[in-house]
């Protein structure tokens, strides 16, 4: 198994020995996932063990021909990673949702106070973790309280999700990523980008990733600096990005986590 993990979601906490860890709700009960020296380690602490936190490997060796060697060199020499999929479909919505519109390190920490302050807390290997409020304790929230933990703009849009989601989530977790990216776009004040970046994370797919996303044109700026990236503004990079991997879905998938895996791993 690797030693790569991706560490994109805002649950993942690091600590100085250099493990990380994160608590996850599936649909039987809430988990602790640690990955250190030893590897991946997930253990139950609340509810059955029936439903498993799952992880999705993304090997280099499927990068697409047509991107850039320097590219494709960086992100060979990351090997094969590791990334959980997010086993709360409600989660990857929030998620989602609280990433919009402020800077990653932003969302990170108002993500963290969302859960510590209205989620389940959980005693992980190296301090507390939570997980996410459920819906029915988001729609009990009172305006004060969305505004305590600096989600006041993204009132409207979690109540709307939350609402949504009890309605229709057994039919979304049936979904093709591509499905559920669609779908997701039914809920108020949930855009293309919003609903692409939950379905990826639920799904573990991410050939459906809002490709021209700020991390996706960082990272990959970073990895191959003297390439000719279309400058910030410029709507080129999607359409270049995707036209590498043509119609092949895994291709795009890897060129895109595997991205994410380097700065993560980076960072």
């Amino acid at each position: 198994m690797s030693n790569v993990l991706t560490t994109d979601h805002p649950a993942w906490q690091t600590y100085k020995d250099g493990t990380h860890a994160r608590a996850v709700r599936t649909a039987s009960g809430i988990w602790i996932v640690s990955h250190d020296r030893d590897g991946l380690h997930m253990t139950c602490v609340d509810g059955t063990e029936d439903v498993k936190p799952e992880f999705v490997a993304t090997d280099p060796a499927h990068l697409p021909s047509a991107a850039p060697v320097s590219l494709r060199e960086g992100l060979i020499g990351l090997g094969v990673t590791q990334r959980l999929a997010n086993p709360s479909l409600w989660d990857a919505i929030s998620t989602a949702i609280l990433r919009q519109v402020v800077r990653a390190d932003q969302a990170r920490k108002r993500y963290r106070s969302w859960c510590s302050v209205y989620g389940t807390a959980i005693e992980g290997p190296h301090g507390p973790l939570a997980v996410a409020p459920t819906p029915d304790a988001v729609l009990a929230l009172t305006d004060e309280q969305f505004a305590q933990v600096g989600a006041k703009f993204h009132r409207n849009a979690l109540l709307a999700a939350a609402t949504e989601y009890k309605r229709n989530h057994r039919n979304w977790e049936c979904l093709s990523a591509g499905a559920l990216a669609i779908s997701l776009t039914r809920i108020s004040r949930v855009g293309p980008w919003t609903a692409a970046a939950a379905a990826a994370d639920f799904t573990g797919d991410f050939s459906v990733y809002p490709h021209d996303d700020l991390a996706v044109r960082t990272w990959a700026a970073k990895i191959a600096p003297a390439f000719a990236w279309p400058g910030k503004k410029d709507k080129a990079f999607g359409p270049l990005w995707t036209s590498w991997a043509g119609t092949d879905r895994a291709a795009l998938h890897t060129l895109t986590l595997a991205t994410l895996s380097w700065g993560t791993h980076a960072r």
